[in-house]
C-alpha cells in the first residue's frame, strides 16, 4: 500500500517563548521540522511526504530549506484555522488508497521502528495510534474534591496516528467539534476502532525550552 505522511506544523511557539515558531528552532543546527521530515523519508524513502504551514510561513521555510540545502522531496500545503482543518487540507492532498501517518512537525524523535510499526498495524487493523503508559500517579476532579484512580488504566498519546486513507478521510467529512482533541478521536468518533501501539518516552513534543534540551542530548546519545 502506499504509505502517506502528513505532517502538520501550524504552532506558533508561545510557550516557548521565543520569535520564531517552534518547528523552525533549530535542534542540532538544522530546524527542527527538518529533523522529523527527514525521521519518515529515512524510515521509507517511497512515502509521500505532505507538510501542512501556515500559508504565510511558506516564503521563510523555503529560504530555510535552501540555506541548508534540504533535500527531502515534500508536498507543502496551507493550513487551516485549526489542527483539525490543517489535517483535512492535507489529507484532501491524498487521491489514491494507502495509509497515512499524521504526525505532528514539532516531534523529531520519532523512531524508524514506530513509524515502521504504525504503518505495518494501520495497513492490516485500519489504525495505529502511537502511545505510552503513563508513568506518574493521577487524580481526577470529582466536584470539589478530587480522588486517585488507576495510572494503569490510562494512556498518553503521540503521534503519528495512522489510518487507512479511505477510513480517515470518511472520518474528516463531518462537522468540527470542540471534542476533537486529535485524530483518533475524529476516527472514533466516525466509529472506527483505536489500535493502540507502544511508543517512546522520547518522542516528545518540542514545546518549551527545556524539550530542546532533552532532545539534543538524546540525539546525542
Amino acid at each position: 500500500m502506499q504509505k502517506y505522511a502528513v505532517i502538520v506544523a501550524g504552532g506558533k511557539g508561545l510557550r516557548m517563548g521565543a520569535a520564531l515558531p517552534k518547528q523552525f528552532l533549530l535542534l542540532k543546527g538544522l530546524p527542527i521540522l527538518m529533523h522529523t521530515l527527514r525521521a519518515f523519508y529515512d524510515a521509507d524513502s517511497t512515502t509521500k511526504i505532505i507538510l501542512v504551514l501556515p500559508e504565510d510561513h511558506f516564503d521563510y521555510w523555503w529560504q530555510l530549506c535552501g540555506e541548508n540545502r534540504f533535500s527531502v522531496p515534500f508536498t507543502i500545503v496551507a493550513g487551516g484555522a485549526s489542527r483539525f482543518q490543517s489535517v483535512l487540507n492535507g489529507l484532501n492532498e491524498i487521491d489514491t488508497d494507502g495509509v497515512v501517518a499524521i504526525h505532528d512537525g514539532v516531534r523529531p524523535l520519532v523512531s524508524k521502528e514506530i513509524i515502521d510499526k504504525s504503518f505495518d498495524v494501520a495497513a492490516s487493523k485500519g489504525s495505529a495510534v502511537v502511545a505510552v503508559p503513563c508513568k506518574d500517579s493521577l487524580r481526577v476532579k470529582a466536584g470539589d474534591f478530587t480522588k486517585s484512580v488507576l495510572r494503569s488504566d490510562y494512556y498518553l498519546i503521540q503521534t503519528p496516528q495512522t489510518f487507512r486513507v479511505d477510513a480517515i478521510k470518511k472520518s474528516f467529512a463531518v462537522e468540527e467539534l470542540s471534542s476533537f482533541t486529535d485524530d483518533a478521536s475524529v476516527y472514533e468518533f466516525s466509529g472506527g476502532r483505536i489500535e493502540l501501539i507502544d511508543g517512546d518516552y522520547k518522542n516528545i513534543k518540542i514545546t518549551t525550552q527545556e524539550d530542546i534540551i532533552f532532545a539534543e542530548a538524546m540525539i546525542s546519545h
